[in-house]
């Protein structure tokens, strides 16, 4: 099995075969506008755009999980990713991505590529897991998606690559992605 059995419908609403991505490369991320995250948008449009004629897809879905940073309508979360920070890559249907009405996609993804932990040895993963451990104890335990912003790299064949967790910076991926490109 690999991603290319799914289905998910995009922000306006149409249905999408994920094989429509077959032989390129993925990055498939639960976004959040209204996260303080939210500024990995501008990084993974710049990616989007330097390595898109070579095979690579970012596929953003929108998610409300965390702190409801997704209040809005996918035609609001839609205008508000290409006026605020340009976006051009593919987005999808606000979903949710843990739990038992999770989109099937996420707990295949997470499945496949369990939950590692934070790099503690930096302040920023450091304080995630604190976080985490504090206010969301539940979220932390077992290996479904922590929080916004988590990211999913997938090769040419549908396998998961990948997974990094949302204090990464999409930047710090390129190395791995131009290697599967």
């Amino acid at each position: 099995m690999s991603i290319y059995q799914f289905q998910a419908k995009s922000i306006l609403g149409q249905p999408v075969e994920l094989s429509t991505y077959r032989d390129k490369v993925l990055l498939i991320v639960n976004t959040a506008s209204r996260c303080g995250y939210s500024r990995q948008f501008a990084d993974l449009e710049q990616l989007y755009e330097f390595h898109r004629e070579q095979g690579f897809e970012v596929l953003g879905f929108p998610c409300n999980q965390f702190n409801e940073k997704e209040p809005g309508s996918n035609a609001e979360i839609q205008q508000y990713c290409e006026g605020q920070y340009g976006v051009t890559f593919p987005l999808f249907e606000k979903v949710e991505v843990r739990g038992p009405s999770a989109h099937p996609l996420f707990p295949y993804l997470t499945h496949r590529a369990p939950f590692q932990g934070f790099d503690t040895q930096t302040s920023s993963g450091r304080w995630m897991q604190d976080f985490l451990l504090d206010k969301y104890p539940d979220i932390y335990t077992g290996d479904d998606i922590k929080w916004n912003f988590t990211k999913f790299l997938i090769d040419r064949n549908g396998n998961v690559a990948g997974r990094y967790e949302t204090v990464t910076d999409p930047l710090e991926i390129e190395p791995t992605i131009v290697s599967l490109l």
